[in-house]
Parts: structure tokens; C-alpha cells; sequence
């Protein structure tokens, strides 16, 4: 009689389960889409933040307000101070204007735990902020030490797909949110 080579059902079926079980531990290391977009997603609005104070620097500019700190100078309604929007409602959060994000400010004693805002700065975040250490801060333009201007810019806190970055508390939004 010849002995048949190959596997018996047993052994088959030993082998599937083992592969099932190492997809099924190895699946959301490869396929983490969703931290990935939110990461996306945050770079994409510091781009948006960042186009849109450049432009209403362009417009400061054309009109001598590139050198003004006062922040009742206005561009289109928008409010700046050394010709960049403002940390506020009135200037960036007017200038980036989106349904899919709110912002939050310091001045109100929002719960920002992971990077306080201070005077001057604003954060976006997602508007159904399941995520709240994911955000993107906005610092207005200001003067240094050398009474020279530093320009406004934004960037991305907690943009590694924001897991383990959330606050104990989560900032909540101002009542005046836009979008």
C-alpha cells in the first residue's frame, strides 16, 4: 500500500486557525486607515490655516498694516495684528472658515491639558471631537525679544493619528463656534 503525501484535515485546519488568529493581531497594525486620515486630515487644515493667514497678510500688506500690532486694524472684517489674523473669532477662526471644525480659545477657561493655550494662540479641532488632543494651534504674529516680528504660524499637536494624546478633559468649544 503507498502512503499518500500531503496534510491530514486536522493539520489543515491547525494551520487556518493559526492564520486566522495572526490576521486578526496583525490586520490593525497594517491597516490603522483611520488614525492615518485624522492625521491627514490635521495636516491638511494647518495648510488651510497657514494659506489662509498668508493671504490676509498679502492684503495687510497692500494696505500698510504689515507693521501695525493693533489688532482692531481690520482686513475684510478680519482682525490682525503685525498684518497676520489674530489669535480670535474675529481673525483667524473669520479668515478659515469651515463646517467641519470649531475652535477653541484659552480665554475662556477651556480644558486644554495637553498644550495650554496662552494669550495669542487658537486651536481648530474636529467638530464631533472624539479625538480632543488632536488639533492644530494657531499663534499670532508678535514681537520678540529684538522688537522683531515674528510671523504668525500654525502646527499640528497630537498628529500621530492622535491615540494616547487626548486630555484627561477635553477642551470644549467656545459658544460662538464657527462653522
Amino acid at each position: 500500500m503507498k502512503r499518500q503525501g500531503g496534510f491530514t484535515l486536522i493539520e489543515m485546519v491547525v494551520v487556518i486557525v493559526i492564520l486566522g488568529i495572526l490576521a486578526v493581531t496583525a490586520a490593525p497594525r497594517f491597516l490603522n486607515l483611520q488614525d492615518d486620515a485624522r492625521a491627514s486630515a490635521l495636516q491638511g487644515l494647518k495648510g488651510a490655516v497657514d494659506g489662509a493667514a498668508g493671504i490676509v497678510y498679502g492684503k495687510s500688506a497692500i494696505l500698510g498694516l504689515e507693521a501695525q500690532p493693533n489688532p482692531t486694524d481690520k482686513v475684510e472684517n478680519i482682525e490682525v495684528a503685525y498684518g497676520y489674523p489674530t489669535a480670535s473669532e474675529n481673525g483667524i477662526a473669520e479668515a478659515f472658515v469651515s463646517e467641519d471644525w470649531v475652535f477653541i480659545t484659552g480665554d475662556k477657561n477651556t480644558a486644554v491639558t495637553v498644550n495650554a493655550l496662552n494669550e495669542g494662540e487658537i486651536a481648530f479641532t474636529f467638530k464631533d471631537r472624539k479625538d480632543a488632543g488632536c488639533f492644530v494651534k494657531y499663534t499670532q504674529s508678535k514681537l520678540d525679544s529684538d522688537n522683531q516680528i515674528v510671523p504668525a504660524k500654525a502646527e499640528v499637536i497630537g498628529g500621530n493619528g492622535c491615540k494616547g494624546t487626548a486630555p484627561a478633559t477635553a477642551p470644549q468649544p467656545d459658544q460662538g463656534q464657527n462653522g
